[in-house]
């Protein structure tokens, strides 16, 4: 789950006017920018996180109790990781309540780590804390009741994320106009993008598109194949402030471990899936 917040007014080079690092490095589209509240040279704050274990652990749970439930149902499945329960069914109602409950709680952790930077932010730049507001935030792991040429769809997003068109009933009011703000993360050392949803998103892929590059390696070979300390080399060469956890929890997310964001945005946006209006570059990255 992902949410982006923007700063009112503040521009990177009002910080550090001697290194002219540009955080928000390109603007694709002037008009629908200014209704997103983004300009060059801003400062954005993505906050990358979800309901972690718990929805892994509401994952695991409900597969098995599926997958034992499977004969009941009367499906054969050609992969047990495709369990399923009908939506009627008292499975398939619990494991939606869970589900909820899990988006629920991802939901408040980011407003936790958001109320945290604001008052850093306050604490150390001296600026109202007000100043930091949110883009959009959206899930990109989680089921959602949606309607398509007048039917109804559970469509289950796993890695992706909505990407609707102007006018959809479910957009704020704010970018009924301009369509759904779509935030496409790259990983700690490339850039990440802010795309808008379009017609062609709900003509070809039930209102959805990618929620980043997508991973050429595992994370296990990760930490079999990364060298911490290139990792580390890399970043300080490129001027990313790097915080982590844990070193194992730094190389499993190396941007090596990465397609390449910018091809796959490129491919997004001339298939009209999602349309670029700004491309952001990293300038610091805290990893839990």
């Amino acid at each position: 789950m992902c949410g982006l917040y923007v700063p009112s007014s503040m521009p990177y080079e009002t910080l550090h006017r001697e290194k002219r690092r540009h955080p928000l490095k390109e603007i694709y589209d002037d008009k629908i920018a200014q209704t997103f509240g983004i300009f060059k040279d801003q400062i954005t704050i993505m906050i990358h996180t979800g309901s972690r274990g718990l929805g892994h652990q509401v994952c695991t749970d409900y597969v098995q109790l599926m997958n034992k439930n499977i004969p009941k149902f009367g499906f054969k499945l050609v992969d047990r990781e495709l369990a399923c329960a009908p939506f009627e069914s008292a499975e398939g109602q619990q494991y939606l309540k869970a589900m909820a409950a899990a988006a629920n709680f991802a939901w408040v952790n980011r407003q936790m780590i958001c109320d945290g930077i604001r008052n850093v932010w306050m604490k150390i730049l001296g600026e109202d804390k007000s100043q930091l507001r949110l883009l959009y935030d959206v899930a990109h792991n989680i089921a959602k009741i949606e309607t398509y040429h007048g039917q109804k769809f559970i469509v289950h997003r796993k890695g992706a994320t909505r990407a609707f068109a102007p006018h959809h009933t479910e957009l704020p009011d704010k970018y009924k106009a301009t369509g759904q703000p779509v935030i496409i993360p790259g990983s700690m050392g490339t850039h990440s993008y802010i795309l808008v949803g379009t017609q062609e998103a709900m003509d070809n892929s039930f209102g959805s598109t990618c929620h980043g590059a997508g991973r050429r390696m595992s994370r296990m070979k990760s930490k079999k194949t990364v060298s911490y300390r290139d990792l580390q080399e890399n970043l300080d060469k490129q001027g990313i402030i790097v915080r982590a956890g844990s070193i194992r929890g730094l190389v499993e997310e190396a941007p090596e471990a990465y397609k390449n964001i910018d091809d796959v945005v490129a491919v997004v946006d001339a298939e009209k899936i999602a349309r670029k209006i700004a491309k952001l570059k990293p300038i610091a990255v805290v990893k839990g």
